[in-house]
Formats: structure tokens, C-alpha cells, sequence
């Protein structure tokens, strides 16, 4: 994404006009080399994560990591954690431009209880191929719905 034009600005000193790209005010900042090169968001409704224990233990053979389901049961309200981790793996796929195998994007927590992605087993290449050098992961969910976001950074 380019922006083209001018930005008329003031010298704060002088007071005498300044003219500059937009681009390179947007960019003052940023190294060149840094950029975003994946956005993915998703949904999810909690009520569809509201399992019996046989339905449970089936989908979490498919869809989750051992450490996302031993976080989640640990929680009083378990279903809106594992509607949350479903959103941040589907955001993931959806960064990626890839169907990564739902057991093998998984979300973990840093000390602060911050939540990262994390790719197992052949889906670890896809950070190498696409140049990724930083995946941010935000969730949050309320008693219905869980949203996340995930954007790839180079």
C-alpha cells in the first residue's frame, strides 16, 4: 500500500512551510524492512464450544494442543477460552493465507499471561517462507462471543 501526495506542515522554529511525502511521514518511524505482511481476524460464538465429555474429547483430538485444552479446563468458564483459542488459530490460517492443520497452530501464554502463537511440527516452515519475524496475537471474549486478531510481521 502506497499513499501519493504532499502534507503541508510548519516548521515549528521558523515557522516557514515544510513540504513532505505522506509516505515518508507514515514511515519516519519504521525501518524499511518492517511491515506488515499478514492480517487475519475471526469469531467465534462461545455457545458452539459448549461440549459433553464425549464431543469434547473428540474435538480437541482434532482441533486443539494438549497445553490449550489444560488451560481451558482449568477455567471456570472453559468454553469461551476454547471459543477464543478456535478465533486465534482461524486468524492465524487467515494471516497465513494457509489451511494450517488446526492442531498445529496453537496458543500459549508468555509469564504475563500474554497470548502467543505458536506453530508445531511442518507449519514452523511457513514462518521461515513467508519472512515472518513477528506474529502479535490479541483475544478477548465475552460470555457469547470470542474475537481474535493476528498480524504478520517481517
Amino acid at each position: 500500500m502506497a499513499l501519493i501526495g504532499t502534507m503541508r506542515m510548519r516548521d515549528s522554529i521558523s515557522d516557514r512551510p515544510i513540504r513532505r511525502s505522506l509516505t515518508e511521514n507514515l514511515f519516519s518511524g519504521a525501518k524499511p524492512e518492517e511491515m506488515i505482511i499478514g492480517i487475519g481476524i475471526d469469531l467465534a460464538e462461545v455457545e458452539r464450544y459448549r461440549f459433553d465429555e464425549r464431543s469434547l474429547a473428540w474435538f480437541a483430538r482434532k482441533v486443539y494442543t494438549p497445553e490449550e485444552m489444560a488451560y481451558a479446563m482449568r477455567k471456570r468458564h472453559w468454553p469461551e477460552r476454547l471459543a477464543g483459542f478456535f478465533a486465534a488459530k482461524e486468524a492465524t490460517r487467515k494471516a497465513f493465507g494457509h489451511a494450517i492443520p488446526w492442531n498445529r497452530v496453537g496458543v500459549s501464554h508468555e509469564r504475563s499471561g500474554k497470548p502467543i502463537i505458536r506453530l508445531y511440527d511442518d507449519a514452523r516452515e511457513l514462518i521461515e517462507q513467508r519472512g515472518v519475524k513477528v506474529i502479535h496475537l490479541t483475544i478477548t471474549h465475552s460470555a457469547t462471543t470470542a474475537a481474535a486478531v493476528v498480524i504478520l510481521e517481517s
